[in-house]
């Protein structure tokens, strides 16, 4: 039955009844978790969703997912069940002015529960890749839908070489990771994000009241790091990233003066010898 969820052994297919289970309470952030076959963006029917009215904590994940997508455009597909495709629908109290830092929350959060269960050491790239060393291990979207945001995660789990869709890309196996199995990362990953988010939201938005923004910043690759960043209109700064300020904005040194960034793609420079 090549059709099969179970054809492929190595690659199991989540359980929505035992995801719901575990991560849905009285009092929790998550309301309920939908596991769909396959579908062109998580983030794109999950937005339908919350122009609908669906309530905050309604997570929707597909096991494939053919028409992702990344930052400024890019699409990111890859094999049934050989990665996390998962999308979050919150609706934050905070002021709107304090909501940028909500994807760089989840790429903290997420982190986190990969270096813990996973055994990597997964560092951040401004303002929200996921890297094992300099190849991307996840990226993180966020799209604001009237009141509402929207975050998704694509995560590369058992993706082998050959199936990366840039050579530039890494996966969880092709690591060694100490954790393959996609029921406990995804778990590890939305509660993590259910924590910070508690403590952002009681801080009122203040990220580093909420320990956040020394969070984010103890988990980056791109601080310290000598940087181009490829702004709009296709306009670039070289400089070295110093640091991010208290709305989540890369802070740049380049040609001796300061810029604040608030979008823009990083590449990490290599030392020059």
């Amino acid at each position: 039955m090549p059709d099969s969820r179970y054809s492929d052994l190595n690659r199991p297919p989540l359980s929505e009844a035992a995801l719901n289970r575990a991560l849905v309470r009285p009092g929790g952030l998550w309301t309920g978790v939908t596991v769909v076959e396959s579908t062109g963006s998580t983030n794109a029917d999950l937005a339908g969703q919350a122009r609908e009215g669906a309530v905050e904590g309604t997570v929707l994940v597909a096991e494939e997912q053919v028409a992702g997508r990344g930052r400024l455009g890019r699409t990111w597909t890859a094999p049934a069940r050989s990665g996390l495709a998962v999308s979050v629908l919150l609706r934050p109290a905070p002021p709107v002015t304090t909501h940028g830092w909500l994807p760089l929350l989840f790429g903290v959060a997420a982190a986190s529960a990969v270096r813990r269960l996973a055994e990597v050491d997964v560092r951040l790239k401004w303002p929200n890749d996921l890297l094992v060393g300099d190849r991307k291990l996840a990226g993180v979207l966020a799209e604001r839908v009237e009141d509402a945001v929207v975050v998704g995660m694509g995560l590369n789990v058992s993706l082998r070489a050959d199936e990366l869709p840039v050579q530039t890309a890494t996966s969880l196996a092709i690591q060694e990771a100490a954790c393959l199995d996609r029921d406990p990362l995804l778990r590890a990953v939305l509660r993590e994000v259910e924590s910070h988010y508690a403590d952002w939201a009681e801080a009122g938005g203040d990220a580093d009241m909420a320990g956040l923004r020394a969070a984010y910043q103890a988990s980056s690759a791109t601080i310290g790091r000598e940087v181009r960043v490829e702004l709009p209109g296709g306009r670039f700064l070289t400089g070295r990233a110093t640091g991010v300020d208290e709305a989540g904005r890369l802070r740049l040194t380049a040609g001796g003066e300061q810029h604040t960034l608030s979008a823009g793609d990083v590449v990490h420079l290599r030392p020059s010898a």
